[in-house]
């Protein structure tokens, strides 16, 4: 049975979403004090207002270069700021520095709870800037933006871009000052028939490129301007590779910062993708000794070379020449040459092809030919690019890059067609010189063809095996990629620091002390060590996160499927990560370990923790999610391949992971993913979560769906908040009251069991009248504990703060507490030391230090977690044990993420009595 999307919500639900994201435009005023605010709710008359934010950039210091611009998110106390609130951004040396604000969450009284900010790199930069309410500067050149029926224009002040709104090209030109510095800017893949490793006699190959569907201007100024384009890869009546790109132009700027994302919708035993990339033409007009091509190697590493080359010649055309060609200006008259060089231009070879491709995380290699049909011949190596390449004159050219290049491998930098009047520049995030891309399932099935089979299996692999459901189909990838139209050929420095914001692209953040005084993500507080004993616990959270960061580069956790994920458990035989081990071996959002990681980053600030943070969230949102297809909406459980277990799941397609990246770098994108979750309960309409467990007949229907009152809610109620606080889908708001209240209504509210029966229409649970008891341990270490605690602070109702605050206090209670509440004992349950958070949530509840004593004790006696005398640190191991140096500890991925949820909230909720 297929049900469309949104088809069960009435017209008018439909309607006002587009209100409602109308209303959320950068430009709009969505309220003011004494009128309706975003959530229908009276904004309060008496704003407190708030003062002036400090801000730095995340890597410290002071970056030379941006990519186009920056942007970022910061946090407001409840009923401080209206959402129409104008921003001041003020330098360190007390310079107004022009600013581009928005609100991007509200809180349900209809104050702004975020706002987003840009500033573009043609500011003037500083170490620190202060944010505060205020007039922005008004910017000496504003951004312009045309939208026309066949195209939309953007100017900048330096470059104009053109979008044309059907065809081949995304961009069909980047013009600076009249001239044109690239052109036919088109996405470009291809396949074969056939995977490289099985030997096939014959392998067919296709060439594709991009199909424009549509256009969209979603921000037009007076900083930033956004165009998304939205298509297909076609061939003749083939069309396949949806795509969604967003471009990012910023005023002043000659920079373009492009989201590139696109959707896996083949025939994994069919469609072997053997190249995917992004190609610009550059128009060359200059003589081949005043073409120049630039590459970033490692470090400060940049290599620069000329079509022509006229320096180690056997004869000397002048120090000035010579000198000239390499400083990437423009070499005097060849008249003025020594003749015996100027006579014989014609025998010095033009180098028009040139390739840097990164094939494995730790190589590179640069090739050159003179044109097709001709060898290559190698010009150095090295170990990781920076990702940026150049092509063009001392009169402009195009520097082209890509984000991660070396931990997204394979990926290419190429450029072609040099030596005649229009090179081509590719950036290739499949690179062709690499295999072809086999998402094939790893083994045929081993005779897995019935429940009880595959169940048994899932006893000594912990792999939930099910024909057809390993398949790739719907998975999705998202890289990011930099562009500059550069008035002339940069310098080695220059190139160097454009080369350094392309691989870390520079981000304003506000300090932890101003985060968590606006009361945004629930429990958490900043790093505390005013004693002995919360600094212990904080050397071993530091520790851990230490330890993770440096395993991803250990184990070369790389890849273009692969970066950003993290492995499940640990193989102390092998000393080995269970990479080849069923469920044991990707992580994928098992147990919260997004959450952790950027609760860890809120806490501390840390630059490090953010990018981990970061390329998880551009990971598991991704690849480890399902967009197109009949798992829309779900993801995968953990596995070898991130989506070949069986178990698709909310709790893995989670929105909540997502939120704090986009409330602190307001990304599109990742804004895109939580909104596609909104209606994400469908799902259950196609698969059953339960199927293999199941001995009674299930038939779903829309109003009596088998959705869990935890896991399952929990996961849902995390998109539905994230739609509301960003003011969406007003249905986001009905479902997730109701399911709170409805929840609550039951005897035993949280830890009810029975058939619960959920109506997808207003996301409400059927009424339950007799007690019963249904608990397991991982009811709520997938985001529930962590949501409640938002969402009893938002809705304020006695009677749902009353059920969640007794299932936090019984989950860990003694049976007799469990019986005298809720009529049955819970059992022996798992996971205590994850719970010991829900017992502090209680105690802070409830006033209660015996309670909070209890947490504490909970904590660190560390049941299927880590114990307090586990010590928290690691063996270094040499060859020939291991194949290359590692550091081992103690630690499993599901226990190092409730361990980091459960002591992060424990301090923040009843540090005092630890």
């Amino acid at each position: 049975m297929h049900i469309s999307r949104r088809t069960l919500l009435q017209s008018s639900v439909a309607a006002g979403v587009a209100a409602a994201f109308a209303s959320a435009s950068p430009t709009a005023a969505n309220a003011v004090p004494g009128t309706l605010g975003a959530f229908g709710q009276v904004v309060p008359q008496a704003l407190t207002g708030h003062g002036p934010v400090p801000l730095r950039w995340l890597e410290g210091g002071t970056p030379t270069q941006l990519v186009a611009g920056t942007t970022w998110g910061v946090p407001w106390p409840r009923g401080a700021l209206s959402p129409d609130q104008s921003f001041a951004l003020v330098a360190e040396s007390g310079e107004s520095v022009p600013v581009q604000s928005w609100p991007t969450g509200w809180w349900p009284d209809g104050s702004v709870k975020w706002t987003a900010h840009a500033v573009s790199s043609a500011s003037n930069r500083s170490a620190g800037y202060t944010l505060q309410p205020g007039t922005p500067a008004v910017a000496a050149s504003t951004i312009t933006v045309s939208d026309n029926p066949g195209r939309v224009a953007v100017d900048t002040g330096v470059i104009s871009v053109e979008f044309p709104k059907n065809g081949a090209n995304l961009v069909s030109a980047i013009r600076r000052g009249g001239t044109v510095i690239a052109e036919a800017g088109r996405l470009v893949a291809s396949r074969q028939d056939s995977p490289d490793t099985d030997g096939a006699a014959k392998v067919a190959r296709e060439q594709f490129q991009s199909q424009v569907s549509g256009v969209t201007v979603e921000q037009n100024g007076p900083v930033r301007a956004v165009v998304r384009v939205t298509g297909n890869h076609k061939k003749g009546n083939r069309t396949w590779l949806p795509f969604d790109v967003r471009f990012y132009l910023y005023a002043g700027s000659d920079g373009v910062r492009v989201v590139h994302s696109f959707v896996f919708d083949g025939d994994e035993d069919k469609d072997f993708i053997n190249g995917l990339g992004f190609t610009f033409s550059v128009p060359l007009s200059a003589q081949l000794h005043d073409r120049h091509i630039r590459f970033a190697g490692e470090g400060a590493g940049v290599l620069g070379e000329a079509v022509r080359g006229i320096t180690g010649l056997r004869r000397d055309p002048g120090a000035a020449v010579r000198a000239a060609q390499i400083a990437g200006v423009a070499t005097p008259d060849p008249a003025t040459w020594d003749q015996r060089v100027t006579s014989r231009l014609q025998w010095i070879p033009a180098w028009g092809d040139y390739s840097l491709s990164q094939l494995t995380a730790h190589g590179f290699e640069i090739r050159k030919r003179t044109s097709s049909g001709h060898s290559w011949i190698r010009v150095d190596a090295g170990t990781r690019a920076r990702g940026l390449a150049y092509v063009g004159s001392p009169t402009g050219g195009l520097a082209f890059g890509m984000r991660n290049f070396w931990q997204l491998h394979p990926t290419e930098l190429e450029i072609s067609g040099a030596a005649t009047d229009k090179a081509t520049a590719t950036a290739w995030m499949w690179s062709p010189k690499a295999g072809a891309m086999d998402l094939r399932f790893y083994h045929d099935g081993m005779g897995q063809d019935t429940y009880p089979e595959q169940l048994d299996a899932l006893e000594i692999t912990y792999e939930d095996f099910e024909p057809g459901f390993g398949s790739p189909y719907g998975t999705a990838r998202t890289t990011e990629l930099s562009f500059w139209a550069l008035g002339a050929t940069p310098t080695a420095q220059d190139f160097s620091a454009l080369a350094d914001a392309n691989t870390l692209p520079p981000l304003l953040i506000s300090a932890p002390d101003h985060n968590h005084s606006a009361g945004v993500f629930g429990s958490w507080a900043p790093v505390d060590r005013s004693n002995l004993a919360k600094i212990a616990v904080e050397d071993k959270l530091a520790f851990m996160h230490q330890h993770y960061v440096a395993q991803v580069d250990q184990r070369s956790w790389y890849g273009f499927w692969d970066y950003g994920d993290v492995m499940h458990e640990f193989d102390r035989d092998r000393h080995v990560w269970r990479y080849d081990i069923g469920g044991y071996a990707w992580d994928n959002s098992e147990l919260s370990t997004d959450m952790w990681l950027w609760y860890h980053y809120l806490r501390t600030g840390d630059a490090a923790a953010f990018r981990f943070a970061e390329a998880m969230t551009r990971h598991t949102g991704e690849v480890d999610v399902y967009h197109l297809g009949k798992y829309r909406d779900l993801g995968t459980r953990h596995g070898i391949m991130h989506w070949g277990d069986s178990a698709k799941q909310q709790r893995i397609s989670n929105a909540g992971y997502r939120r704090f990246y986009y409330f602190l770098t307001a990304d599109e994108r990742v804004g895109d993913l939580m909104h596609d979750l909104v209606d994400a309960d469908k799902t259950f309409l196609e698969l059953d979560p339960y199927r293999k467990l199941r001995t009674d007949e299930y038939d779903p229907q829309p109003a009596a769906l088998a959705v869990s009152n935890t896991t399952d809610w929990g996961a849902l109620a995390l998109a539905w908040l994230a739609e509301w606080e960003r003011n969406g889908d007003p249905i986001a708001q009905t479902k997730l009251v109701n399911g709170a209240k409805t929840i609550a209504a039951m005897p035993n509210g949280w830890s009810q069991g029975g058939t619960l029966r959920y109506d997808m229409a207003d996301g409400s649970f059927g009424e339950e009248t007799e007690r019963s008891v249904e608990v397991g341990s991982l009811d709520s270490v997938f985001g529930l504990i962590e949501l409640m605690t938002e969402l009893i602070d938002l809705i304020d109702d006695p009677k749902v703060t009353e059920q969640w605050v007794n299932y936090c206090k019984l989950y860990n209670g003694t049976s007799a507490e469990q019986v005298a509440i809720t009529g049955t004992s819970w059992g022996s349950q798992n996971l205590r030391q994850a719970y010991s958070r829900a017992t502090a949530y209680a105690a802070h509840q409830l006033g209660d230090t015996t309670l909070a004593k209890r947490a504490w004790k909970e904590f660190r006696t560390g049941h299927a977690g880590y114990p307090e005398g586990l010590a928290f640190t690691a063996t270094h191991i040499d060859g020939p044990a291991v194949l290359n140096p590692i550091d081992e500890a103690p630690f499993s991925t599901n226990a190092s993420a409730q361990y980091g949820l459960a002591a992060i909230q424990c301090l923040a909720l009843v540090g005092d009595q630890i």
